[in-house]
């Protein structure tokens, strides 16, 4: 089940820059991402509360779960989309691959959780491969002031994203259902987007054509209700450095949907780039067999104490 969670949020996030493409224009983009959660957390908690599975998070626990919604459902969205304004969405591509990285970093700076080799190899072949796919863009795109704000921004929507991993994982390790928590939290990501939106004066118009609402539909439902719990789902079985390693795999769906709907010409270069993606990816979900039984089932011997039978 875990492979399918995977497949379908790579698929999912994959193919969101279609809608998101028809998103900028008439709409500021914080308002834009303000619809977005709000329409996902009403269609989250309508779908929670009809199957009775809505629950309210502890008091002590929403420091936390605004943490969350900071992270994963505000201040990333606002970097990575204005930055897109600066530098092209491919050099942010680029640089939001790099969060598999940021994981890894991340996962030492605060719990020194040493990564695995593969895990480690595994990020530098996705994150060069993404490189070498976006090398146009990089290579013609000329370092001015534009192109050091977006890609500051970038980084920083890049890195808020990484710390929303670990909080999401701190979260479920504690027990905390994970639809009742992103449902809460992409409530707050609204509010917080929508705050945000106000002191910079935006306006909140309302594009009524078809593509925009239909892509609206698309980012909110599939893109987050959907994808995020299918995303979140697989960090929590397999772990935050994994997990991450889908942002690489998310330009790679893009591309594969460009050559047949946009007449995207294939390279050598390109090749070269997806086969060091594809290994990457290899190596990242490699298993290595455990040392003992104990070791997969973490069995603590019994304490002397309690004798078999009166267990």
């Amino acid at each position: 089940m875990t492979a399918f969670y995977y497949v379908l949020t790579v698929f999912i996030w994959g193919t969101t820059w279609i809608a998101i493409k028809h998103q900028v224009g008439i709409v500021s983009v914080e308002a834009s991402i303000a619809y977005r959660f709000t329409l996902a957390s009403i269609v989250l908690i309508c779908l929670l509360l009809a199957r009775c599975k809505l629950r309210w998070i502890p008091l002590r626990q929403q420091p936390y779960l605004l943490l969350q919604a900071l992270c994963l459902f505000s201040c990333n969205f606002i970097c990575l989309y204005i930055a897109s304004i600066y530098i092209p969405s491919g050099i942010v591509s680029v640089v939001f691959s790099s969060a598999t990285i940021f994981n890894i970093l991340n996962a030492f700076a605060f719990y020194g959780r040493r990564p695995a080799k593969n895990i480690l190899a595994g990020a530098i072949f996705g994150v060069a491969g993404i490189a070498i796919l976006f090398w146009g863009s990089i290579v013609n795109t000329e370092m001015n002031r534009d192109m050091i704000i977006g890609l500051f921004l970038a980084l920083l929507g890049t890195w808020f994203f990484s710390v929303g991993n670990l909080v999401s994982a701190r979260n479920q390790k504690q027990g905390l259902p994970t639809a009742s928590v992103n449902a809460w939290a992409m409530l707050y990501g609204a509010i917080i987007v929508s705050t945000f939106a106000l002191l910079r004066g935006a306006s909140f118009t309302l594009d009524l054509s078809p593509a925009y609402l239909i892509s609206l539909l698309y980012l909110a439902i599939g893109g987050s209700v959907i994808g995020f719990t299918a995303y979140l789902t697989v960090l929590h079985r397999v772990g935050p450095e994994k997990a991450a390693y889908m942002t690489v795999l998310f330009p790679v769906v893009a591309l594969t949907i460009s050559v047949f709907l946009e007449a995207y010409v294939l390279t050598p270069m390109i090749g070269v780039g997806l086969a060091l993606v594809l290994c990457g990816n290899l190596l990242v979900l490699k298993r290595r067999p455990p040392k003992s039984m104990e070791a997969v089932f973490e069995i603590k011997p019994p304490a002397a104490t309690h004798p078999p039978g009166n267990r």
